[in-house]
């Protein structure tokens, strides 16, 4: 019998049969580890409009193939800033589907990993129950940034490129661990 899993772009055959990707140490990750071992990840800050969304599209990208479900919502909603969109869609991330969302919104669900990335949100979030490992990194807000256009978007890229360096490290160090 066997599976296909689209995702991962490779088929199974059950009963033991490897993906042919690796992630670690060169050793195949199998159908069963991927299944039962899928991760759920919260990135929060205060609006979820630029930091969080962003990062929530580098985890996304970054752990594509690593079984993740990847949410971002914040203690408030502002919409996702446009030049938080056009700033990913620059490094090839497509974030303009993603939504700004509160934190309740997800109360139902059972995190392992709630990142924080701004000082406030840390501060200020709501009594969230979860045994989800805890994990935080303040950014700064580049939506408050005051310029020219040129200036407020260079200012976006330097945000942006501290945050896909966090990620990446995230991925790495933390869920790359087969």
């Amino acid at each position: 019998t066997s599976f296909s899993a689209g995702i991962y772009g490779c088929d199974w055959s059950i009963g033991g049969s490897t993906c042919p990707y690796t992630f670690s140490k060169n050793k195949p990750l199998s159908y069963e580890t991927l299944l039962f071992n899928m991760k759920n990840i919260l990135v929060l800050c205060t609006g979820n409009s630029c930091r969080s969304q962003m990062a929530h599209g580098y985890i996304s990208h970054l752990g594509k193939d690593l079984n993740v479900n990847v949410y971002s919502a914040g203690i408030e909603t502002h919409g996702v800033n446009p030049r938080a969109i056009a700033c990913m869609a620059e490094d090839g991330i497509d974030i303009s589907h993603h939504t700004s969302n509160m934190i309740d919104e997800y109360s139902a669900i059972s995190f392992d990993y709630v990142l924080t990335v701004c000082d406030h949100a840390k501060e200020h979030c709501p009594y969230f129950p979860t045994q989800a490992q805890r994990f935080h990194q303040n950014f700064p807000d580049p939506s408050k940034t005051i310029g020219t256009e040129e200036e407020i978007m260079a200012h976006f890229r330097e945000v942006r490129s501290m945050i896909k360096e966090y990620c990446q490290q995230f991925v790495e160090n933390t869920l790359i661990k087969v």
